[in-house]
């Protein structure tokens, strides 16, 4: 309550934002934790109530300790970042994940936030861009930098590859010919074959090497 011109005016405050922002740190590095923890430590609404060292690690700890904030990394052992999103997600609606990644791929952007991210960071960012993308998702929205959002734009529409031309596509980044991936999936070769021309199509690409190519800078396969 204020006075304002010689009346009494209530203001409305969301009693949660006036809390700290209880932050859970997902990373396999401890180097990185350490400099989230160094760089937040001196905000005076960010808390760092824990700590993770893997996927498991971390969803476990979330549904323990329940924080309003998760900063999560893509790639991790026992369970990729991707899978602990949706497996959160999937149980807990009142907290908020960022990506804080390397990674830089359209497609890995677009599964983490198909996923449940409300956030994506690249490990580049400044200090102040990460509290405010915190600030932000805590606050109920999203928070997606430029270099993010233009790299989204630049690959829209997507290519759309089902999870089968994915697995062919990933095997033929291995080296293997037609006949080797068709008796590895136990699939005939003219199958391989219309897998290997429709991801060809899909991602416009010329031959099987700039396939492989585009699909490795894009985040769709990894090796």
């Amino acid at each position: 309550m204020v006075a304002g011109q010689g009346r009494l005016i209530w203001l409305h405050v969301d009693s949660k934002l006036m809390e700290k922002a209880r932050v859970l740190l997902v990373d396999d590095h401890p180097v990185v934790r350490d400099g989230l923890k160094a760089m937040l430590s001196v905000e005076p609404d960010i808390e760092i109530v824990g700590e993770a060292s893997s996927g498991s690690q971390g969803v476990e700890l979330c549904f323990q300790l329940r924080p309003d904030v998760v900063l999560m990394d893509l790639l991790l052992p026992d369970k990729n970042g991707t899978d602990a999103i949706h497996e959160i997600c999937g149980r807990i609606h009142n907290t908020s994940i960022i990506v804080l990644t390397a990674v830089a791929g359209d497609e890995e952007i677009y599964r983490a936030l198909e996923a449940g991210a409300r956030g994506y960071l690249l490990k580049d960012m400044a200090r102040l861009e990460l509290v405010q993308a915190i600030r932000t998702v805590r606050s109920g929205r999203r928070y997606l930098p430029p270099t993010v959002g233009s790299r989204l734009a630049e690959s829209f529409p997507r290519p759309g590859l089902t999870a089968r031309e994915i697995e062919v596509l990933g095997l033929v980044a291995t080296g293997q010919k037609n006949k080797e991936i068709a008796y590895e999936l136990d699939i005939s070769e003219a199958t391989v074959n219309a897998h290997v021309k429709r991801v060809l199509q899909k991602l416009q690409a010329a031959d099987r090497t700039q396939a492989v190519t585009t699909a490795l800078r894009r985040g769709i396969i990894r090796l």
